[in-house]
């Protein structure tokens, strides 16, 4: 899959409704509602929040026309994005992209992973940026990070100590020996290979970004 599909007007009306959800405004890179509306329509978040920019500052004159047209009418703007979700194949990625290559990139951050449904690839990235501001041994379940953390992506610090020890494996400072078999040490192992090598203070205001999806 290697084309992303195109923009079209219509989108506009569904960008519409996101950015007059209350608080109204541009929304957050990674909040939920901007990821959602980014899986639906395989378009990524960030080229999402540059049209919602744009269509904060109204920059063309058919983003005027709709702003007219929508912004104060919401039952209208809602009618008409449910009509839009509801033509035949819109949301339906096999029919919709049918004889179309696409390839799947951020989508990926954001959905189960396969081998333990109950994490996605970025609580993953979260527990790693985390991993490297605590010490080994605060790496356990009473630490108030880690606590907090657990409570954000609501998940256990059982949940999150058990990923940091699968970490620990792949740090070579630390050279710990093999963790037993985890259903999540090949995925830990790609984000470790992604994230884990860079800047630190890159990979912190990366985390900070995506917080916003747990928001």
């Amino acid at each position: 899959m290697s084309t992303r599909k195109k923009w079209k007007d219509e989108y506009w009306l569904l960008l519409m409704q996101l950015y007059l959800r209350k608080p109204a405004g541009v929304k957050p890179l990674y909040s939920r509602g901007m990821v959602d509306l980014s899986l639906e329509l395989h378009i990524s978040p960030r080229y999402l929040y540059r049209q919602m920019v744009k269509l904060r500052n109204l920059e063309t004159p058919r983003i005027e026309r709709l702003w007219k047209a929508f912004s104060n009418n919401p039952k209208k703007l809602s009618r008409m994005t449910k009509l839009l979700r509801g033509m035949e194949g819109f949301n339906n990625a096999e029919a919709f992209y049918e004889g179309v290559e696409i390839k799947e990139t951020f989508e990926k951050l954001f959905r189960p992973i396969p081998q333990h449904e109950h994490f996605i690839p970025v609580m993953l990235i979260l527990i790693l940026d985390l991993y490297f501001q605590l010490t080994p041994n605060t790496m356990v379940e009473d630490t108030p990070e880690i606590v907090s953390l657990g409570k954000i992506m609501n998940i256990s610090p059982a949940d999150i100590v058990d990923v940091m020890h699968i970490y620990q494996y792949f740090d070579p400072f630390l050279k710990r020996q093999a963790p037993e078999t985890s259903p999540l040490t090949d995925a830990c192992r790609e984000v470790w290979q992604q994230h884990g090598n860079g800047q630190p203070e890159k990979l912190s205001a990366y985390a900070m970004q995506l917080k916003k999806y747990f928001n």
